[in-house]
């Protein structure tokens, strides 16, 4: 079986994720010293503080997104997909959690920077997708539970999978505004200048890259594009 990349889901998925990337690489490469803090000039923090968007954007969002979209397209057995799924989830939480380690490296410490809206939806985030990656991966090697019971948690597993996903756009969004907001007021950067306008675009990018991710996740699944529904059913036209 070929792989599927022909769906429109997963063409304008993939075009928005590449979309995304360029635009944090372009935020977090051209504008570095936005990234400074008033306190601390040091390379140190300047790379922990560029790292942290990127690890979070890129190695958790997108990669987490990759992981739902697997069964979409990744040909073979259900078995494989599902490792290849389990897989990528872990890569994404270990980015997750690298990431929010860099935030909270600086000399503040860790209580100092847990203050905001957008860092306790971070934890809450990176604390329910640890505790899904979890439960995915000892389903995945204990295969033996009654199968009414796989079939009654699969729903509830589905509904957190796209709820922590959603949580974790909506997480990058505060982010962004709340760094936006701050560079706005405090370092005086321009409402109309090139970097509101990329971060600006970034929020919508993500926006829009997390609504194809979960419609492609939910929308009908046959392999067979000459597959039709009938009564809930795929059945051969």
């Amino acid at each position: 079986m070929a792989i599927v990349w022909s769906s429109p889901p997963l063409i304008f998925a993939r075009i928005s994720a590449l979309t995304v990337a360029v635009l944090v690489l372009s935020w977090a490469l051209a504008f570095q010293t936005s990234f400074l803090s008033s306190s601390s000039s040091s390379q140190d923090h300047l790379i922990y503080s560029v790292m942290h968007p990127l690890l979070m954007v890129i190695g958790f969002i997108l990669v987490s997104g990759e992981a739902i979209l697997v069964h979409r397209w990744l040909p073979g057995s259900r078995s494989s997909k599902k490792l290849v799924h389990l897989c990528l989830q872990g890569m994404a939480l270990a980015f997750g959690i690298f990431g929010i380690w860099t935030k909270f490296h600086g000399n503040k410490g860790l209580v100092a920077n847990f203050y905001s809206l957008h860092s306790w939806m971070g934890l809450i985030c990176v604390f329910l997708f640890g505790t899904q990656w979890v439960m995915g991966f000892l389903s995945f090697w204990h295969r033996g539970e009654i199968r009414s019971t796989r079939i009654t948690v699969l729903p509830w597993h589905v509904f957190l999978g796209l709820y922590t996903y959603g949580l974790a756009v909506a997480t990058a969004e505060t982010g962004l505004l709340e760094k936006l907001t701050f560079l706005q007021t405090k370092r005086k950067v321009l409402i109309h200048s090139s970097e509101s306008m990329i971060v600006n675009s970034l929020g919508l990018s993500l926006a829009l890259l997390s609504g194809i991710v979960i419609l492609a996740a939910i929308s009908p699944k046959c392999q067979n594009s000459k597959l039709l529904h009938l009564d809930g059913k795929c059945v051969t036209s």
